[in-house]
């Protein structure tokens, strides 16, 4: 096992207590969440569960890392993916909506990126991550964010972003 940084168990922490705070909120309003991520590959799922009672809020995730997969598990179009690709906000959108069609859920994010080392572009350099945050009474939205650092860095920064865009989206919709 690799040794932790201070930094590291720092967002850890951090991570650990925004999914506290997006349970309680979400047990509050009596909403269930269901999360679709790509290149996170279930960590904000594996934070969210990490917190005791997460079954009354938490419903289901998807790990779509694959075009297929987010296309057959969440039906993103293969026209949007082949138009804007699967990092983009319109692909984001998809997801949010795939994920909340195919599940119980009322809230749902969408989390799609490069995290690197490799495969980032001029117009998608590594660390562009897109979200998305739905309702299911149709309140969509979604952002594009820009992380520095390795992969792991951008993938935690990712999720803690993911956490803090359901508290927003919960904040402004009673």
């Amino acid at each position: 096992m690799g040794v932790i940084s201070a930094q590291s168990s720092d967002d850890e922490n951090a991570i650990t207590q925004l999914a506290a705070r997006v349970g309680k909120c979400l047990r509050q309003k009596d909403l269930l969440l269901v999360s679709a991520e790509s290149c996170t590959g279930g960590w904000l799922g594996q934070a969210v569960t990490a917190i005791a009672g997460s079954s009354a809020w938490y419903e289901r995730g998807f790990i779509t890392y694959s075009n297929d997969a987010k296309n057959e598990l969440l039906n993103v179009s293969l026209a949007i993916l082949g138009k804007y690709g699967a990092v983009s906000e319109e692909a984001a959108r998809s997801m949010a909506l795939g994920a909340q069609k195919n599940s119980h859920a009322h809230v749902s994010v969408a989390i799609t990126g490069i995290a690197g080392p490799a495969g980032g572009s001029k117009t998608k350099p590594v660390g562009t991550v897109c979200f998305a945050w739905m309702l299911k009474d149709g309140a969509l939205t979604s952002e594009t964010c820009h992380f520095s650092g390795d992969r792991e860095s951008v993938r935690r920064q990712s999720v803690i972003k993911a956490l803090n865009g359901i508290l927003s989206l919960l904040s402004r919709h009673p």
